[in-house]
């Protein structure tokens, strides 16, 4: 009987690329575990079936192994994994045809080939999706990105209109309207990098990247810019008036409350004081700046045509001189209809925003609400005859 050999439990699986030995042994310390010319060979002290003691097993197996098993050490087993070296289905697990009375499957981890294959195909799946998502970027990580982008561009904007404000404001409070006539030469680089940067606005609106309507952000750009780059950069004439100052004040007004409010929506932020702004201060300098706008264009009429800038005649048989004025009155017709366009477009982001805004609040009251109805009808009629029933209410809220 000293010699007698002891052998635990042994569950197997197996899997097209790998073998599974679950044994059952608990207690297991500093098991030796090894292969050796194809062959598993396993040894420890451990409680199994017969006690206390040290058992141990010897498996050929079918076909070649990697000589490198791991094994997992729980309270109550031992868990063995082995590599095949060739990826394909075993139809069973040793050399010998015979099972050893010790072995048997493990059907907590039995699966017949088409359910293994169906498995593997799932792994290999959801690896190429892991790959894929790593290589693109996650969800979660796109939309980080996209919302820090947007956060420093509005920043930016929110920077250099705001700089313009100040130093406008400053200047007319020492210069008074001295300062009108030298506007743009004081504030004319930034004004030019905020608006070549406003092009941006209109790219992301074209590419998904916000979901402004990009006809209206177009529209606002072109305009903008064909006011600064030709009628004001072009012509040292017009540089010199005070529309300038207006044009510019109102434009870096209209743009301190809008970029902010934009930069905390990207942080998932409403301050109901910049909403409230956002969505006010528009509405009397929108037609302020359009009315601006004209004036610094008709102001500019007679400029073009004096100068004769911009000005071209018609190639023979036409001969027809077509001067720039007529264009700039093309223009003053487009601004305003234009102007209305965008300004019910305005109009109709601002009813969204309230509808969202009075959705939500109704959400907020709806769940007191419905906890009052439900504090009434537990206790029917107020216990104090002479109380009122708004105490009770004003009561229940307090409380």
């Amino acid at each position: 009987m000293e010699n007698q050999v002891l052998t635990p439990h042994v569950y197997w699986a197996q899997r097209h690329h790998e073998l599974y030995l679950r044994v059952e042994l608990s207690d297991v310390q500093n098991p030796a575990i090894s292969i050796t010319e194809n062959v598993l060979h396993f040894k420890a002290q451990g409680h199994g079936a017969k006690g206390d003691n040290v058992y141990e097993f010897h498996l050929e197996f079918l076909d070649l192994v990697k000589p490198e098993p791991v094994y997992k050490l729980t309270q109550r087993q031992v868990n063995i994994t082995v590599q095949k070296k060739e990826s394909q289905w075993w139809e069973r697990l040793t050399k010998q045809e015979k099972r050893p009375l010790f072995l048997a499957p493990d059907f907590d981890r039995w699966l017949d080939e088409s359910d293994a294959e169906m498995e593997l195909r799932a792994k290999e799946e959801e690896q190429l999706n892991k790959l894929r998502l790593e290589s693109q970027g996650s969800p979660e990580t796109l939309t980080s990105l996209k919302k820090g982008y947007l956060f420093m561009y509005n920043l930016v904007q929110f920077l250099g209109f705001s700089w313009i404000f100040v130093n406008m404001t400053v200047r007319f409070f020492i210069l008074g309207k001295e300062s009108f006539y030298d506007t743009f030469h004081t504030v004319a680089d930034m004004m030019y990098f905020c608006q070549m940067l406003a092009a941006v606005e209109s790219i992301n609106a074209a590419i998904g990247v916000t979901k402004s309507p990009v006809v209206p952000s177009l529209f606002q750009l072109l305009g903008r810019n064909f006011i600064l780059f030709i009628i004001f950069g072009t012509m040292e004439e017009m540089q010199n008036k005070a529309v300038v100052f207006f044009v510019f004040y109102i434009w870096s007004t209209v743009e301190i409350f809008r970029y902010p409010f934009y930069m905390l929506s990207c942080i998932d932020m409403d301050w109901k004081v910049l909403t409230w702004l956002r969505y006010t201060v528009w509405i009397p300098l929108y037609p302020m700046g359009c009315l601006a706008e004209a004036v610094s264009v008709i102001q500019s009429i007679p400029v073009f045509n004096e100068t004769g800038r911009f000005s071209f005649t018609l190639p023979y048989p036409v001969k027809i001189k077509v001067r720039f004025s007529f264009f700039l009155q093309i223009y003053l017709i487009l601004l305003f209809l234009v102007a209305d366009s965008l300004s019910r477009g305005i109009v109709t982001e601002v009813v969204i925003q309230l509808a969202a805004r009075k959705k939500a609040i109704k959400a907020s009251v709806q769940g007191p609400a419905r906890r009052q109805k439900a504090f009434y009808l537990t206790i029917g009629k107020p216990p104090i005859p002479h109380v009122k029933p708004c105490l009770l209410i004003n009561f229940y809220i307090k409380s």
